[in-house]
């Protein structure tokens, strides 16, 4: 393709607030970062809520509301609302973002997979908030739930709203539900797949990894989708250009990692959407317009969400 599209993931639900003092928490502040990310070039912004006084992640349907709104009223982004939610939320929670608010895009987790933070307790001792060390600890023993039912169910929703999913592939298996949903009539293609690399229960973050999984997506699923790469922590940028040179989209953003390089804290996802589209313009490659991107996605527009 001519264009690539970035992606900006503003806040996430895997890092905390003790851990760097940028995270975006309160809806003005998620509004103002999508406005800054889409202003240094991102097409996509993807959204989770928190809870606006101690930033733990949420699924408040009239939070939820108030961020969508406000993002739109700050830029023209492409919104992709989660419905990974975050650790304890129920299927009918993290789902009731699409069901209420029809957005034109959301993620959609292909499978189950353990997915686990738990290490990070080695490295943190003080907390800024209680809720924090709990968050973390539980994770070590929690299996992020995607069943059949669960995907049947989600594709339903996302059928009615005309919301298109972003699925989310954390292993190679994914892909073959991915087929399942396809071939039982319970999505349509093109297909839209976000690889997620490194995290823990996932797939490494390695370019042989990335290799394997774009290529088991062609022979499994054939040649009409289009895709993106994300990897947490340090290894983000070094599977986002990978991704350009193969012919994908990137998604950036400190939900998945909090640096822009080594030591150095990022400010903002938009410090990342900048550096990113840097080393894209190296290989003489330009970022859509989130208009191109609403095209390449074949998405229904701003003007029919319910926000």
């Amino acid at each position: 393709m001519d264009k690539f599209i970035v992606t900006a993931a503003l806040t996430g639900a895997i890092h905390t607030p003790t851990m760097s003092p940028y995270l975006p928490i309160t809806p003005d502040q998620l509004a103002e970062e999508a406005r800054r990310a889409r202003e240094a070039g991102a097409a996509v912004v993807h959204v989770h809520a928190r809870d606006p006084k101690t930033g733990r992640p949420s699924s408040g349907s009239d939070l939820f509301g108030e961020i969508l709104s406000k993002i739109k009223n700050k830029c023209d982004a492409v919104i992709c609302a989660t419905t990974g939610g975050g650790f304890g939320m129920s299927v009918e929670e993290r789902v009731r973002v699409v069901k209420t608010y029809s957005p034109e895009m959301a993620s959609l987790n292909a499978g189950s997979l353990n997915f686990s933070l738990h290490p990070v307790l080695e490295k943190i001792q003080d907390f800024k908030y209680d809720w924090e060390p709990q968050y973390l600890s539980m994770s070590e023993d929690f299996i992020f739930p995607n069943t059949f039912k669960t995907l049947r169910e989600f594709s339903s929703h996302f059928s009615q709203e005309d919301t298109k999913p972003e699925f989310e592939v954390y292993d190679a298996g994914m892909l073959n539900n991915i087929a399942f949903l396809l071939n039982r009539g319970s999505i349509k293609k093109p297909i839209y797949i976000q690889f997620v690399l490194g995290i823990l229960g996932g797939m490494q973050a390695t370019i042989g990894n990335l290799l394997f999984l774009h290529n088991s997506a062609r022979e499994i699923l054939g040649t009409d989708f289009v895709w993106s790469v994300c990897a947490a922590g340090k290894n983000q940028f070094k599977m986002c250009n990978a991704a350009l040179l193969m012919g994908g989209f990137t998604r950036v953003g400190l939900e998945d990692n909090l640096y822009l390089g080594k030591g150095k804290l990022a400010k903002s996802s938009a410090e990342q959407v900048e550096k990113i589209i840097r080393i894209a313009r190296e290989h003489d490659l330009e970022p859509a317009t989130p208009e191109e991107a609403r095209s390449i996605l074949n998405l229904k527009g701003p003007q029919a969400v319910k926000y």
